[in-house]
């Protein structure tokens, strides 16, 4: 396991920080929409970042976390015809066309709502950290432009998604990393039932169409904020999905509090021990990326810049202090 980023870049000045940062390895996409990427704007794209002495490991599908409104790809989660079968094959040929440059894995989101989150809470020394409060939620607020999607419904457009992409993706032997629903919420708010939101829906997820190219973009924190107790409950999680190999890329990110009611924090002052976590992914033998997802919002000319900074220091540092302990 190495660490990686997914941030999208600024400029050519981003590509040299994280190579002097020692950042090598990156999930970063071409211009331009994904369904329009050809084979040549593909190679060229990896032969960009390799001139800076990176790695491009992953790219993301035209399906994204953001709510189904703002979706490039709405009519898979939508499960409206024939507008879906010319979205699955527009991605298929995509995947095959990623296998075709070398692209080794691409992450996705099978999501309607998008990322929920209230208001920010003062972290560290006045950040501001992105938060979920369900007692602060409008439990009445309107269903998205989807309407009301049973929980059978959605089975039903994961169960067609996956049934087009995997074997493409098997074919193609490129690894399809997909991140959960984030946050749990409860069943049928805003008219949907979040099925990759809690562990046991993972679950079923990753044994559906089974294949070594079918897994988890596993957000640390995201599944942590599935459980009652994340600090106890996470590292058996962990162990579950990497005994398996389902485990494609690791967001690893951190939260104080439980299900319905957290705050996410820097990665070193949560509820989770993340140097046990990282044991956890080493003993399970996974082999990707570890990258930094949400950072708290701080002061600062580069404030995002300098927060992601601090959270690759932090993770190469856990790499490197438990590779030497195992020597």
């Amino acid at each position: 396991m190495y660490l990686g980023t997914q941030v999208k870049p600024r400029d050519d000045s981003d590509y040299r920080s994280w190579a002097q940062l020692g950042v090598r390895h990156l999930c970063v996409d071409p211009p331009g929409d994904p369904h329009h990427w050809q084979l040549g704007d593909l190679l060229r794209h990896k032969e960009r970042v390799e001139s800076f002495g990176l790695t491009l490991d992953m790219v993301q599908l035209p399906m994204s976390s953001r709510p189904i409104e703002e979706q490039e790809s709405p009519n898979v989660m939508l499960g409206k015809d024939p507008e879906r079968q010319r979205e699955l094959d527009s991605i298929c040929r995509l995947i095959e066309r990623l296998g075709a440059a070398g692209i080794p894995a691409a992450k996705y989101n099978l999501s309607i709502i998008g990322v929920v989150r209230t208001e920010r809470e003062p972290g560290r020394g006045g950040s501001r950290n992105a938060a979920f409060r369900w007692r602060r939620v409008d439990p009445r607020e309107p269903p998205s432009q989807a309407g009301i999607v049973s929980e059978e419904a959605m089975w039903e457009r994961i169960d067609t998604f996956l049934a087009a992409v995997v074997p493409v993706a098997t074919a193609a032997k490129v690894r399809l990393a997909c991140h959960p629903h984030d946050p749990y919420t409860p069943p049928g708010w805003r008219g949907v039932t979040r099925v990759l939101g809690t562990v046991d829906g993972l679950k079923r997820f990753v044994a559906m169409h089974e294949s070594p190219y079918h897994g988890l973009n596993f957000c640390q924190g995201t599944v942590a904020s599935m459980l009652d107790d994340p600090g106890r409950e996470i590292f058996e999680v962990i162990r579950w999905f990497g005994e398996r190999g389902k485990l494609f890329n690791v967001h690893f990110r951190n939260i104080r509090g439980r299900r319905l009611d957290f705050v996410e924090t820097f990665p070193d002052e949560g509820d989770m021990d993340m140097v046990r976590s990282l044991a956890a992914y080493r003993d399970v033998g996974y082999p990707y990326m570890l990258m930094p997802d949400h950072v708290p919002q701080i002061d600062g000319r580069d404030p995002s810049g300098v927060a992601f900074a601090y959270c690759y220091g932090y993770i190469q540092a856990l790499i490197d202090a438990l590779a030497g302990s195992a020597r």
